[in-house]
């Protein structure tokens, strides 16, 4: 039986540590029903015993303080509220706690932004590391040293399992199940609470916004240019030209403030327009290609599923 404990660090959404935390009691009373012993003994962990969240709306009682933990197979951090660096920094001791559990050959897991305690302690450093795709830009910034990613929904490795989203954080959890019991109580608790199984990405839910918080205006007069000329060709040496510098020190300058190359960029864009149009009207395929400046149905279709996911087609059936 694994001990898994649910930490409730300052700025915890408690619905999303709820859920999971179901999540394990539901596999449990399955393996209960079928005369297995449970799989998990599951507790909550804070600094204090009493910890007010939601601004004071809800207290709850942790089952134990962190000093009292005793022995933890796996540490599963919720996701947090409000702002990101306000929650690290008063979350010190936590974060210094999950390095130490780490370091003694604990394992540790995010729901969600929850990933952000996780690269305070430095457990991310140099890793790939799952977050919700509307925070990807942020994440960046804040911890640089960890490369993240939103085409996937969960992540494992070296002990540290990270996930995107706080619903679908739920498929961390059923990846935690299976692991450490076996599959058909995965299975159940999928069922149980309509999970589906075989989702891998978040891209089919993911909107391509541009990072904007930085302070290169030329970048950013390039971002802006692109985002109100898609449909038209454009040449990465024509936008280097207008702006007087060379094509090398554009490109290096625009993926430094968003991440991005120019080329990604623009298809990027394309594709967000092409989604719109997918769910908003009944044009063809073809004709919203054409729309968002694609005259290549091939590449269309690869470049469009490269990003979301799912093909034109697809994607209007699910959202449309």
């Amino acid at each position: 039986m694994k001990n898994v404990a649910f930490l409730l660090p300052a700025g915890a959404n408690i619905a999303a540590l709820e859920t999971a935390r179901h999540g394990f009691i539901v596999a449990n009373e399955y393996r209960a029903a079928r005369g297995l012993p449970p799989g998990f003994q599951v507790r909550t962990l804070a600094v204090e015993r009493e910890v007010s969240l939601d601004g004071g709306r809800i207290t709850v009682q942790a089952d134990a303080t962190l000093d009292e933990a005793g022995a933890v197979d796996i540490c599963i951090v919720p996701p947090l509220q409000g702002a990101i660096s306000d929650a690290v920094l008063n979350n010190r001791e936590t974060v210094a706690w999950l390095a130490r559990h780490h370091r003694q050959g604990g394992e540790v897991a995010s729901l969600c932004l929850g990933a952000a305690l996780l690269a305070a302690a430095g457990l991310l450093d140099g890793q790939e590391a799952v977050v919700h795709w509307a925070a990807q830009n942020l994440y960046a910034n804040l911890f640089p040293s960890v490369q993240w990613v939103t085409d996937r929904v969960v992540m494992a490795g070296n002990g540290v399992y990270t996930s995107g989203g706080s619903f679908s954080a739920a498929h961390l959890v059923l990846h935690l199940v299976e692991k450490y019991t076996d599959r058909d109580t995965a299975i159940w608790c999928a069922k149980f609470f309509q999970l589906d199984w075989s989702r891998q990405s978040q891209l089919p839910f993911a909107v391509f916004m541009g990072s904007k918080d930085h302070a290169d205006q030329v970048v950013r007069a390039v971002q802006a240019y692109i985002e109100g000329s898609y449909p038209e060709k454009i040449a990465v040496d024509e936008l280097a030209s207008r702006h007087a510098m060379g094509r090398r020190t554009l490109e290096r300058r625009f993926r430094q403030a968003t991440g991005h190359s120019i080329v990604e960029y623009l298809q990027r864009v394309r594709v967000e327009a092409a989604k719109q149009r997918l769910e908003s009207t009944r044009k063809s395929v073809a004709e919203v290609m054409y729309e968002v400046g694609y005259n290549d149905t091939k590449a269309f279709r690869e470049i469009f599923s490269k990003y979301c996911g799912l093909s034109p087609v697809s994607y209007r059936e699910r959202y449309q």
